[in-house]
């Protein structure tokens, strides 16, 4: 058993970090802040580096697509518990950034979205899942 004072302690469990922090409302009391750890999301990354990376440059992009789907709703399910907001934006937007270097990457030539496209709506296409939107449908909150 563990007691996690109010202060500047915390406690890394199963991937997730929990924590007493500052009412965001500015009110005296605090409340237990239970998100992913710094080191899951460092692991997650990881894992989409080598999802991603120059290996893999034959893999066709919607199979490649569908895999990071899976891949991030399987992540997604199990860190919905508590306020994974900040961690989902972090990937979302590094999954992102690694699927444009994965497009230009595949040829010699820069690859470009289509003019008048910009690449987030070009990625959107695609396919790909935005942890962010997923917030809603997760089982914890449902």
């Amino acid at each position: 058993m563990v007691e996690v004072r109010p202060g500047r302690e915390s406690l890394d469990f199963l991937g997730y970090t929990f924590r007493w922090d500052r009412d965001l409302r500015g009110r005296s009391h605090k409340y237990l802040n239970v998100l992913p750890s710094a080191k899951a999301v460092a692991r997650e990354r990881e894992k989409l580096r080598a999802t991603t990376n120059a290996r893999q440059c034959h893999t066709p992009i919607p199979e490649l697509v569908s895999g990071l789907n899976r891949h991030l709703n399987g992540w997604a399910n199990y860190f919905c518990y508590g306020y994974p907001r900040g961690a989902w934006w972090e990937i979302d937007w590094f999954v992102r950034g690694r699927l444009i270097q994965h497009l230009q990457r595949r040829r010699q030539r820069p690859y470009r979205p289509p003019k008048g496209v910009r690449w987030y709506d070009h990625i959107q296409k695609f396919g790909l899942v935005l942890l962010t939107r997923l917030s809603g449908r997760c089982p914890v909150h449902a």
